[in-house]
């Protein structure tokens, strides 16, 4: 039996670490989160932020790659003042793939 209570506290203890780590885990990802929010809200009109979060709720992976390219035009200077929505209209279409034409013909 001391040794099924031996087991016993090394698997709490190991799950208690664990649990303490995802924790942790989480809230770095919501601090990085909210500074992410935070250097968006400094350098985007409430337009381009509504533009931003209708393009993250179509395309969930299309949008962090531009909030992290925002993020970066911003840290290197690039960005002065706030991006009306025409500029980001204007960014989002140089940063965008190009979309394909089908022409179907009917004979």
């Amino acid at each position: 039996m001391d040794e099924l209570d031996a087991l016993r506290k090394k698997r709490l203890a190991e799950l208690q670490a664990q649990a303490e780590s995802e924790h942790v885990q989480k809230e770095q990802v919501e601090q990085a989160d909210a500074q992410i929010k935070q250097i968006l809200s400094q350098i985007l009109t409430p337009e381009s932020r509504s533009r931003l979060a209708t393009i993250k709720m179509a395309k969930p992976e299309f949008a962090s790659q531009v909030e992290m390219l925002l993020i970066q035009l911003a840290r290197s200077g690039q960005i002065q003042g706030k991006i009306s929505d025409a500029q980001f209209k204007a960014l989002l279409a140089k940063i965008s793939k190009p979309k394909k034409d089908f022409n179907i013909r009917r004979v």
